[in-house]
């Protein structure tokens, strides 16, 4: 903690209240605002289930016999095909046929939920269909390098975005060993994704000025550039940063330009908590009555008169070096003191948001510079902001009523990547994986013999 700021005016995380949150989420009915994701019920207990896994308590809330009903459920979305669905609701049973198997497709993202909850649960994998699921994540795969998210009447279906990259690639990264080419599994060799083209596909959704998009010429955004960053980690193609080398320079890899990514998604850090009020760096602007949601601490006025604060961070070298080489400094650029809370937008010029908070600190911790964003300042955005204080679970504003699944999970796992060990200690919340978005001890089940 940084001296001046007084303990009163760091907020702290409310584990009970987190606890109670999730708790009704496992073993209650969802609020009637969830009926229309009846049919991606596969994502929402994905955030269930992790979500009390890094709080620490999955084990603790449920009997063994619960913990197995999960995996039944979970087994029963598996496609005959390969792949799951994203709920039971689509499985015609005895009478599936040709003629209704349109309505019944496999879905990626869903695949990708259904095999990390199984893992979350400690599962085996065993009863995985792992070939075919593989041969169908192949099947998947646009001739432009980009994934679809489900195939119907032999049709790729559902978009080229890279969300959809990411979880094929994570579905592949799971089952298989990540070494590019043909694999064997089970006995049988099946031919792998074409790598080479799924990089070159993010490589053209890279925007001018840093961010990566959905498609090219469209505006980049954080979420999808977590979801590029983490597609090309998932395939070993990922550059962090142009000073490496590699043992194999002749592959493709991705961003090509990854200093201009670091420094776009460090300029998504912002003060700003609503769209109407003006950042809290600017002094003379910032209302000092008691009903502003803005206000700044009588404790904290003097600090931020006497700090450089930036609204983003100092855009001079190492970002503007024509250097090949990427210099970063020991220690983040200073913004401020850490009571002050600065969150992250998805794009530049607006408010932060409780989801970009994870979506671009996961980024930059795949390029190995988290260090670079003011950690702490975030942490107090998470806490002091977008923490609902009554029901627990995480806002997607500051001045959000309610929390949901969605921010609630991501929060959380933002809140992990922000803190240090001895706050995470403290906070009773494990260390996350910010590639596959799990604790650490569940991504550590990939190397303990999970893969065939």
């Amino acid at each position: 903690m940084e001296s001046g700021v007084d303990a009163e005016d760091v907020p702290s995380f409310d584990k009970p209240r987190h606890i109670k949150y999730w708790t009704r989420c496992l073993k209650t009915l969802l609020p009637s605002m969830y009926t229309s994701n009846d049919s991606n019920r596969m994502y929402l207990a994905y955030f269930i289930l992790s979500a009390c896994d890094i709080l620490g308590v999955l084990f603790t809330l449920t009997t063994a016999g619960e913990r197995e009903g999960y995996l039944t459920w979970i087994y029963h979305c598996q496609h005959p095909s390969g792949g799951f669905r994203m709920w039971p609701g689509t499985d015609f049973g005895e009478s599936s046929s040709a003629a209704n198997a349109k309505w019944d497709p496999a879905n990626g993202p869903a695949t990708y939920f259904a095999l990390a909850s199984l893992m979350i649960l400690r599962d085996d994998l065993q009863r995985v269909k792992r070939q075919e699921t593989l041969e169908w994540i192949h099947r998947l795969q646009h001739a432009d390098g980009s994934f679809g998210e489900t195939i119907v009447d032999g049709k790729i279906e559902g978009g080229h975005d890279p969300r959809l990259a990411y979880c094929a690639t994570g579905v592949r990264y799971i089952l298989r060993h990540s070494e590019a080419g043909s694999a064997v599994v089970d006995g049988s060799t099946f031919s792998d994704i074409d790598v080479d083209a799924l990089v070159g596909s993010i490589q053209r959704a890279e925007s001018f000025d840093g961010g990566i998009a959905d498609a090219p010429f469209h505006e980049p955004q954080a979420g999808y550039t977590f979801c590029s960053l983490g597609c090309m980690q998932f395939v070993e193609r990922l550059r962090p940063d142009t000073a490496m080398s590699f043992n194999t320079p002749a592959l493709q890899r991705a961003p090509s330009r990854p200093r201009e990514v670091i420094r776009w998604l460090l300029n998504l850090q912002t003060t700003l908590t609503d769209p109407d009020d003006a950042p809290l760096n600017d002094l003379k602007s910032v209302p000092m009555d008691a009903s502003s949601p803005t206000e700044i601490p009588a404790s904290t006025t003097a600090q931020l008169q006497s700090h450089n604060l930036h609204q983003s961070p100092d855009k001079s070298n190492p970002w503007t070096n024509s250097s090949t080489t990427l210099s970063i400094p020991d220690s983040p650029p200073v913004h401020g003191p850490e009571s002050i809370p600065a969150g992250f937008s998805g794009r530049p010029s607006k408010p932060p948001d409780t989801c970009y908070a994870f979506w671009a600190l996961a980024s930059l911790d795949l390029l190995q510079t988290s260090h670079l964003a003011s950690r702490s300042q975030t942490r107090t955005y998470l806490l002091g902001l977008t923490q609902q204080a009554i029901m627990g679970g995480f806002t997607k504003f500051a001045h959000d009523r309610w929390a949901d699944l969605y921010h609630s999970y991501l929060g959380l796992v933002a809140l992990s990547l922000c803190s240090t060990e001895v706050e995470r200690a403290t906070d009773g919340i494990a260390e996350v994986d910010a590639g596959m978005c799990v604790s650490m001890q569940v991504r550590s089940k990939l190397d303990g013999g999970l893969r065939s």
